[in-house]
């Protein structure tokens, strides 16, 4: 019998959200999350996915993944530091740092893990990280998880970044002190400042980690934010994910050989969670094969990214600074934007909003994802749709 307690507790919280707009329906599909998808029966453009490449439903992904089906089965069936580590993932692990400019790399299930690993593996009780206030939910988790002392700076402030850095230099009170930042700002698509990040970090002796989950694949010909910047040998740590512009699951972090080596023997998620299966490495390992040999899809994604913004803004939308092909149209009230997305829905568009507590209240947007995959003819009925809808609500 569930808890009298926990029920009021649950039907409480949940009314509110509800009444305020930040009440989430998650709407399963119904096939392939590809540049068009089916919900409910209804075929809809999906600007919505972070498969940036289309790679998530390409035909040689897939053979990858069968073929490694057929030879090393569906699970890994351990943990990478008994029997769960077979020469697929270390094939994958050499093939990513390559593909980052690193030493090593080591692969985990998930991007959030990675940061869940990497950060309570280095840091702790004596030590301090700056961390930009937009950063990742998986970053300030695994910040927290660390124990380490927290110091937020204003987002892409390099004075408050420096002013915090030599406050917490000058305190003594901290053995280590690490600064880091996502490398592209997932809400709004803009890009951290590394190169002055990494000056910063270097004359006051912080270490460095950046979070590019929505760079990798997108920016620097596909090798990510650090490679766009020209600082593959300055950061200490480079986090990527394998489940957006790779288009499989799984996370990595890449750095010197003795970060990962020391990452092996002491992040949690490492030694006690079971590995990636064989099919999701061998795909993994396609994909990063295809972005080394051809920038063609990366080319596509940026056409289609700047087709779609120049839309967008000339029809009117607040889509803010976006520096990437992240792009969104700001609607600011929650339940507004809400209602919003809804009727791009039933207009043949699928753009989730977002709202508080992803972004901060009042600054609500429906956050579009253009892919490779779409076509030209698919982005022009995607900007009929929101010119009609937009003039609807009078946002344009």
């Amino acid at each position: 019998m569930t808890s009298k307690a926990l029920q009021e507790f649950l039907i409480e919280n949940l009314n509110e959200l509800k009444g305020k707009g930040l009440y989430n329906t998650i709407e399963p599909l119904e096939g392939a999350n590809g540049p068009v998808i089916t919900i409910n029966g209804k075929v809809l453009i999906n600007l919505s996915s972070n498969n940036y490449l289309g790679l998530a439903t390409d035909s040689r992904l897939k053979e990858a993944a069968i073929k490694a089906i057929g030879t090393y089965g569906v699970g890994a069936g351990a943990v990478r530091t008994i029997n769960g580590t077979f020469d697929l993932h270390l094939e994958l692990e050499e093939k990513l740092a390559d593909f980052k400019q690193t030493e090593a790399a080591i692969a985990y299930q998930s991007g959030f893990n990675c940061n869940m690993a990497a950060i309570s593996a280095v840091m702790d009780q004596q030590d301090a990280i700056l961390s930009d206030e937009l950063n990742h939910a998986s970053i300030i988790d695994g910040c927290r998880l660390s124990k380490a002392k927290v110091i937020t700076f204003a987002h892409s402030n390099m004075q408050d970044l420096r002013a915090k850095a030599q406050q917490a230099i000058s305190s003594g009170k901290y053995k280590k002190i690490m600064v880091i930042t996502d490398g592209v700002f997932s809400m709004d698509g803009d890009l951290a400042r590394l190169p002055e990040i990494v000056n910063i970090a270097e004359e006051l002796g912080l270490i460095t980690y950046v979070d590019d989950a929505h760079g990798s694949g997108v920016l620097g010909d596909g090798a990510g934010t650090v490679k766009h910047f020209g600082l593959s040998d300055r950061i200490d740590f480079q986090i990527g994910t394998l489940s957006k512009a790779i288009g499989v699951v799984g996370g990595y972090v890449a750095g010197k050989r003795e970060l990962i080596e020391w990452l092996k023997v002491r992040s949690r998620p490492f030694l006690f969670s079971t590995s990636l299966t064989p099919a999701d490495v061998a795909a993994s390992i396609r994909a990063i094969e295809l972005l080394g040999k051809s920038t063609e899809l990366n080319k596509q994604l940026w056409e289609n990214a700047d087709y779609l913004k120049a839309g967008l803004s000339k029809l009117g939308f607040n889509i803010g600074a976006s520096e990437t092909p992240i792009t969104p149209c700001i609607i600011g009230n929650e339940t507004l934007t809400q209602a919003f997305s809804r009727r791009l829905y039933e207009e043949g568009v699928y753009a989730k909003s977002i709202v508080f507590p992803t972004v901060p209240k009042g600054t609500g947007r429906v956050r579009n994802m253009p892919t490779a995959a779409h076509t030209k003819k698919m982005v022009d009925e995607a900007l009929a749709v929101y010119e009609k809808v937009g003039k609807e609500f009078g946002i344009i």
